[in-house]
């Protein structure tokens, strides 16, 4: 005999099962492809995600440059949801004797505004032409230089809702913050909300790092840079590197939600469609 006391026992037992359900299968995480480039019009036709220009680029322009870049941007379906290339200028250093704060601290004030009008919330910070320590000079003394920068990086990224997110860079460009491990350690020294870090595929494995640094770092990594390290050249295949099974396995476990943005010697024409493609087995 069907009862209200049985209806609501049935009720109560679907949704358990629902709850059961939802617990054993979570919902997978939306990651965005993009890439690095400031070909507005290329990035849309190819139909990746978003693009991400050099931040240097976007401070360099005058008022009227980047005002005619915004509109183009805010008329577009996409936007620049991040940056690379944070500081070029060379009179800009963050190591070293002399360090211009009060510059640093005007640059990355307009810097960051005009990244954030233009659909920011990650800016990289690799740039290693500004952070390289010169011969000679401390290594202990240049990491509290890094650690002081970034503090005042992440206070004015959080004013205009920015992450400023470091970028491990290989050895050949950059003698400090090479590997994955070691710009966590600096996330975590730095403890600013908005300071992160990002992992880039052709540093790690020019570097020789574990890709397990996914799951250490998954709470710092707000952001991905790929390319396949055999070239530095834009991805087709699963079959290129041995690694890259284990990485996007890695990337799924750890539920990563960001962008991974392509970095590297390809085009539109010839590469974009096949990367794309690449992207969504990797992801699937």
């Amino acid at each position: 005999m069907f009862t209200r006391r049985s209806f609501l026992a049935g009720a109560a037992a679907s949704a358990a099962l629902c709850a059961t359900r939802s617990m054993a299968k979570p919902k997978a995480a939306k990651i965005k492809i993009g890439v690095c480039s400031k070909d507005l019009p290329g990035v849309v036709k190819a139909g990746f995600e978003y693009l991400e220009p050099a931040a240097a680029d976007i401070a360099a322009m005058t008022e009227e440059q980047f005002k005619e870049f915004s509109s183009a941007v805010m008329a577009s379906p996409i936007r620049c949801e991040a940056f690379n290339s944070f500081i070029r200028r060379p009179d800009l250093k963050v190591v070293g004797e002399n360090v211009p704060k009060d510059a640093l601290h005007d640059y990355m004030e307009g810097c960051l505004a005009r990244c954030r009008a233009l659909g920011a919330t990650v800016v990289v910070w690799g740039s290693a032409g500004s952070r390289n320590v010169p011969e000679g000079f401390s290594r202990d003394r240049a990491n509290e230089q890094i650690a002081e920068f970034l503090h005042s990086a992440g206070e004015i990224g959080k004013k205009h809702q920015v992450v400023v997110a470091i970028e491990p860079l290989r050895h050949q460009e950059s003698n400090i913050l090479n590997t994955g491990g070691e710009s966590l350690a600096m996330v975590r020294r730095v403890k600013h909300p908005n300071v992160r870090m990002i992992i880039d595929y052709f540093h790690m494995r020019e570097e020789n790092e574990d890709p397990r640094i996914l799951e250490t770092a998954r709470k710092e990594i707000v952001h991905m840079h790929f390319a396949n390290p055999h070239g530095r050249v834009w991805p087709h295949s699963m079959s290129e590197d041995d690694v890259y099974a284990d990485f996007f396995r890695l990337v799924k476990k750890t539920g990563f939600a960001g962008g991974i943005s392509i970095e590297g010697r390809g085009t539109f024409d010839q590469d974009a469609a096949a990367s794309l493609a690449f992207f969504r087995q990797a992801l699937a």
